[in-house]
């Protein structure tokens, strides 16, 4: 099997966002986002069960995802796709805001947002598929979104062990 063929899926790439019943938050880079149904509007996010950030959704029950711009510098994406905040608090120096479902939503480089509520998951191995009503969206700023693709080539970006696409 030639698994090449699996980089020819194309992925967006966002900060999923969530808290645990204390307030504290977290979030992560992710490029396992979609939306699944207009009507009613859901979207679902991949996270891998390691990950702090599988920990608050499980919690809370909600989840934000800001999708970020093709503009986001490596050092932001950095800060949320390599680094756990067990460790470092990721927050620290980035433009964001609290949302409805109080999730934080990243404000700077992102063009958009949207906040769901868990109305169903799927263990998927490494990973749980966490499926969302949209309760909240909106849009930020302009421009072009950040593919996965263009992280890759462009911006000269990796994948973390944790990644579904590793």
């Amino acid at each position: 099997m030639d698994t090449r063929a699996l980089h020819y899926l194309s992925y967006g790439m966002y900060v999923v966002t969530s808290h645990d019943k204390a307030g504290k938050i977290n979030g992560q880079i992710v490029n396992t986002a979609f939306q699944i149904t207009a009507e009613p509007p859901r979207v679902a996010v991949a996270i891998n069960h390691e990950n702090l950030t599988y920990k608050y959704i499980t919690e809370s029950e909600v989840f934000a995802i800001s999708i970020l711009s093709s503009e986001t510098p490596m050092p932001l994406i950095g800060a949320f796709g390599f680094h756990s905040g067990r460790d470092t608090d990721k927050f620290s120096g980035v433009h964001w805001k609290e949302g409805l479902t109080q999730a934080p939503i990243l404000t700077e480089y992102t063009l958009a947002y949207i906040e769901a509520k868990v109305i169903g998951k799927v263990s998927v191995g490494t990973h749980t598929l966490f499926i969302g009503k949209v309760l909240e969206a909106d849009v930020l700023n302009k421009g072009e979104p950040m593919t996965y693709g263009y992280y890759r080539q462009v911006k000269k970006g990796t994948a973390p062990r944790t990644a579904p696409t590793y």
